[in-house]
């Protein structure tokens, strides 16, 4: 069976292209050279080129604060290119796993957010991946939505590969201590991408599609995985630097962060048998990873 990836340079779409998958799956991932995702044509030509068992949508606009001044870019691919995979998935009968955020809720709640939690995003980016979210429920109900949080990788930009640098360069660190989220790695999410799109061709009778919640196992601060960081990477560093606590309103940023974005994944457990790997574990594999690559 053949599997189509949108977003294979990603920090997600790269770890997808790095499984070892079963013989007989194959995971086709266009360039952008190949598939604008801003031109709906190319997007159906590329649906109906191939009887594709399902189509995963790791593509994106994950710039945060740069959302804040480049709204329309974000609604381009957050919203209206998801809705045309959707669309174009739709017309074919293909499921469509679709990756969406934590920052869709307002973080005003005191515990994790379930699936059916209100979503009330504070920033452009939650309210694009929101749209798409919408966008992609209307328009294929063969839809598996993936909200998740905090992702880490050894590619592209992302809080480990930063912390790592930054560690290098300065003694003390000042991070953020009062906003709280599930750190996730790229790699747990990717292999839950296959597993679900397995279940869907394999038991599409037994698939319960719609919105699910994926993270690491576990939760903390921004500070509190930055301190994980720099501890389980001390032996990299010249000497291990300070990190310090500090308050979001002493670290002023273009978009709203919610306080708390923890993400309740019960519900993936139990509808997909989904296994949750604790964040430090895959954080240790991580920071493994980049030193044999010898990049921080």
């Amino acid at each position: 069976m053949k599997l189509l990836l949108f977003g294979g340079t990603g920090q997600i779409g790269t770890e997808l292209r790095e499984l070892s998958l079963p013989q007989d799956v194959e995971l086709v991932a266009p360039p952008r050279s190949v598939v604008d995702l801003e031109d709906p044509v190319a997007i159906s030509r590329i649906i109906a080129a191939e009887r594709w068992a399902a189509v995963i949508n790791a593509a994106g606009f994950t710039n945060v604060d740069r959302a804040e001044s480049e709204e329309t870019n974000a609604y381009a691919v957050n919203e209206k290119a998801a809705g045309c995979l959707a669309e174009e998935t739709s017309k074919r009968d293909i499921p469509i796993i679709h990756i969406s955020t934590d920052y869709v809720f307002d973080g005003r709640k005191g515990l994790p957010y379930v699936e059916t939690d209100i979503a009330s995003p504070l920033n452009a980016y939650g309210r694009s991946k929101l749209a798409g979210e919408h966008a992609v429920r209307a328009a294929n109900p063969r839809h598996v939505i993936l909200r998740t949080a905090w992702v880490f990788s050894p590619f592209r930009n992302n809080f480990v590969r930063t912390i790592l640098r930054l560690a290098q360069e300065r003694d003390r660190l000042t991070i953020v201590a009062d906003q709280r989220g599930c750190p996730t790695a790229a790699r747990d999410i990717a292999r839950t991408c296959v597993e679900i799109a397995l279940h869907c061709v394999t038991k599409p009778e037994r698939t319960r599609y719609g919105v699910y919640h994926f993270a690491g196992a576990g939760e903390a601060t921004w500070f509190e995985f930055a301190k994980s960081i720099v501890d389980m990477a001390s032996g990299q560093f010249p000497h291990s630097p300070r990190v310090v606590p500090i308050q979001t309103a002493d670290y002023p940023t273009a978009a709203i962060r919610p306080a708390n974005s923890r993400l309740d994944c019960t519900a993936i457990t139990q509808d997909f048998g989904v296994v949750l790997r604790p964040w430090r574990s895959s954080l240790a594999e991580t920071i493994d990873r980049l030193k044999k690559q010898g990049t921080p």
